[in-house]
């Protein structure tokens, strides 16, 4: 079972999904994790409410797990509302990987994640929504 987590992180690594950048985002963050240098940009397209994804998309450079998680992040929220977006947590990311990582392999998989919430989280505190 292993085996088929590893073939989907190489196949995420080399055909990423939602790679790279939106004209006129209504969201773009950007973080790096400077322990390893994984860098990630993620630039989001809100529909006419606010409230659901429309179009996501990231860039950026970094190993292995840090670019195929986003891969796997990005495709998991498309479409999705803003309020289940931030009910995602390192759990549902770890599991979306599927293998065993260390420590440090664990921040590189949760860059991702870390950078989308950060811009959710400051987009909604410049619009003044909860």
């Amino acid at each position: 079972m292993e085996d088929l987590y590893r073939e989907n992180l190489l196949d995420h690594y080399e055909n990423p999904r939602h790679h790279g950048t939106l004209e006129h985002p209504d969201i773009t963050h950007e973080e790096s994790n400077p322990l390893c240098g994984d860098q990630i940009r993620v630039d989001v397209r809100l529909g006419d409410d606010g409230t659901r994804i429309a179009e996501i998309a990231f860039s950026g450079d970094g190993c292995i797990i840090s670019q195929a998680s986003a891969s796997m992040l990005m495709e998991e929220v498309a479409g999705k509302s803003v309020a289940d977006v931030q009910k995602l947590d390192r759990q549902d990311v770890l599991d979306m990987v599927g293998v065993p990582l260390t420590a440090a392999r664990v921040k590189c998989a949760l860059l991702g994640l870390k950078v989308l919430k950060a811009g959710l989280y400051q987009y909604l505190i410049d619009h003044q929504q909860p």
